[in-house]
């Protein structure tokens, strides 16, 4: 996957999706129940960016560790 900006954007049907800044292509979504949005008092759109913050910092971890792995040197006998 090639290095760009995201976005966080609450489309107009009440889905919250992350995409690269420079495409509409939809990479995660995320949509909250009526139930969900109201329990939240509001409050849907910054736990959403929290959620999503968290699952790309861990994409780059794991993409960050198979990386090093990758590149480790392996004795065979």
């Amino acid at each position: 996957m090639q290095t760009s900006f995201l976005e966080i954007v609450e489309l107009p049907d009440g889905r919250i999706v992350l995409r690269r800044a420079e495409d509409e292509e939809v990479l995660v979504t995320l949509d909250f129940s009526d139930e969900a949005r109201l329990f939240l008092q509001g409050q849907h759109v910054e736990i959403a960016k929290v959620m999503l913050t968290a699952g790309v910092q861990m994409a780059g971890r794991v993409f960050d560790d198979e990386f090093e792995h990758e590149h480790d040197s392996r004795v065979l006998h």
